[in-house]
């Protein structure tokens, strides 16, 4: 399967974006596709007639103010319409939407627009200040009217500058070839290097993910998805909003995670599938579980023990944003190891290496997975050849970084991450990247940043730092200091929860920090 995708020999050849969405447009065309469910104002509907035809104005409407084929638009946008007519609009047009993380901070904003070279914005009141002074480049910046459906005050936009007034006849787009092969969408993705990667995606791969989650998701047309991840993430771009889209199902989008409105809105919207990650159904345990009409929830364990209280199944997966849908999946209609992140999917080939050699059950290796770059893997990270040569091995397989655990009769169990990365709340963080912001700080001779568990986030960083002998006062203030420069340039959840002053830190083979000797540390004064 190694290699790169064909356009002319692959299961989505001569199609692109707007042949899924024109073809559900046709079939269902009355039948709800996106439901909003804000904090404040009123629901709103569309349907997928109704959703194709905004998707086609807006497009329109970036081709009238200058955005053309193969441009990249950041959007900078908290759950909302918005973000997904924008996501879909960009790429009906040619152009490449960049998605990115809400909780960016100014530097990583801008480190995003110019390695992206975007041309354009859009991005919500709130947010608006951080990105006019951190995107200098943009020709303009559009702002939705709300904060995702609050009242944005005096901080709403003119006429002219507001995301709707981005509008226009789409019979004067100019004509386009559906080709499979074209740039979809840019995502930035933290790796083992300083700066995070964008991942790139074709149009192949976006109807790849849609036809394969659809699948392994087994999801129906009369299947209401409830979305509360990000829409900047994969997991509800691709998981819930392409994969929903295949089914000619129906999305609940909410502006974030909320454990007080979540069994209200299910329950009101008679929702029958969810994506969660970890924490979500922790957050859920005071609550009184209702009547509901799930069927199935999708995480990275199979059937853990919350099943049984929360009366639903849970399927356990485990993907990437590379890897665009699941490279491991349980089954939906027989039963599953519990705890497990199920068995390799049929759509991908799946190596556990141990020294080099195939593992065997009970042993933990690195994983390596097999696909077709430019359909079931990512196009490359845009702009870094080297990175992206350098995630595949000799053999032409894609590098995860992630070592599982073989059991018996193929069950795969996640062990851990590369030792640099970091799980945060469902947000992946390099150790590096914090650790370029704190060796900047004078007085920091030296750190290292590991991860410690956390009963509702997974995992928090926790920073190291050995600096010259200085007074106890000195130490306080070099605290402040690295907290503020975390503050200044991280986005919240990268910022260490703890910064302890050490005099040294432990070292391995060649004089390089042991972080295995600092997580032990960590695991013994929890």
């Amino acid at each position: 399967m190694t290699g790169f995708a064909s356009r002319n020999l692959q299961p989505f050849a001569g199609q692109d974006i707007r042949t899924l969405i024109e073809a559900q447009a046709r079939l269902r065309a009355d039948h709800p596709y996106l439901v909003w469910r804000p904090f404040i104002g009123a629901r709103r509907v569309w349907t997928y007639a109704q959703f194709a035809q905004q998707v086609a104005r807006f497009a329109a409407g970036l081709h009238a103010r200058g955005v053309r084929a193969g441009d990249r638009v950041l959007v900078h946008l908290d759950n909302c319409p918005e973000a997904i007519f924008a996501w879909f609009g960009c790429a009906w047009m040619g152009a490449v939407a960049v998605t990115t993380n809400a909780r960016s901070s100014a530097d990583e904003l801008a480190y995003f627009a110019e390695h992206a070279a975007v041309v354009a914005g859009i991005t919500q009141p709130k947010f608006a200040a951080l990105v006019n002074a951190s995107c200098r480049g943009l020709r303009w910046l559009a702002v939705t009217t709300t904060d995702n459906g609050d009242d944005a005050g005096t901080a709403a936009p003119s006429a002219a500058d507001a995301f709707d007034a981005i509008d226009g006849d789409p019979s004067r787009l100019p004509a386009r070839p559906h080709d499979p092969l074209a740039p979809f969408s840019v995502q930035y993705t933290s790796g083992t290097t300083s700066r995070p990667k964008g991942v790139l995606w074709t149009h192949a791969n976006a109807l790849w993910g849609a036809r394969v989650n659809a699948t392994h998701e087994d999801l129906r047309a009369d299947d209401i998805h409830m979305v509360t991840l990000p829409l900047f993430h994969t997991n509800a771009q691709a998981y819930s909003m392409l994969a929903t889209m295949w089914a000619g199902a129906t999305a609940i989008v909410n502006p974030r995670f909320s454990a007080s409105r979540f069994w209200q809105v299910a329950v009101e919207e008679r929702c029958t599938w969810a994506s969660v990650i970890g924490f979500i159904p922790r957050a859920l345990m005071d609550q009184e579980v209702p009547v509901h009409r799930f069927r199935l929830w999708g995480t990275g364990v199979c059937e853990p023990p919350t099943d049984a209280r929360y009366r639903v199944k849970t399927l356990g997966w485990w993907g990437m944003t590379e890897t665009i849908t699941h490279g491991t999946v349980g089954l939906v209609h027989l039963p599953n190891a519990s705890l497990s992140m199920g068995l390799p999917a049929p759509e991908y080939g799946i190596r556990i290496e141990v020294d080099g050699r195939e593992a065997e059950p009970g042993e933990t290796g690195d994983l390596f997975v097999n696909g077709v770059r430019g359909l079931s893997l990512f196009a490359e990270y845009l702009n870094n050849p080297q990175a992206t040569a350098d995630s595949f091995d000799d053999k032409g397989w894609f590098i995860t970084g992630d070592r599982v655990t073989l059991g018996e009769n193929g069950w795969l169990y996640f062990a851990d991450r590369s030792k640099d990365m970091l799980k945060v709340g469902g947000e992946n963080v390099a150790a590096s990247e914090i650790e370029r912001v704190i060796a900047a700080v004078p007085g920091v001779v030296e750190n290292a940043v590991v991860a410690k568990k956390d009963p509702m986030l997974d995992e928090v960083p926790v920073a190291f730092v050995r600096c010259a002998p200085t007074a106890p006062a000195e130490r306080a203030a070099l605290v402040q200091a690295i907290e503020a420069a975390c503050a200044g340039t991280l986005a919240g959840f990268k910022r260490p929860r703890e910064i302890r002053i050490v005099e040294e830190l432990p070292r391995s083979t060649l004089e390089k920090i042991n972080k295995a000797e600092l997580r032990k540390l960590l695991s013994a004064k929890d």
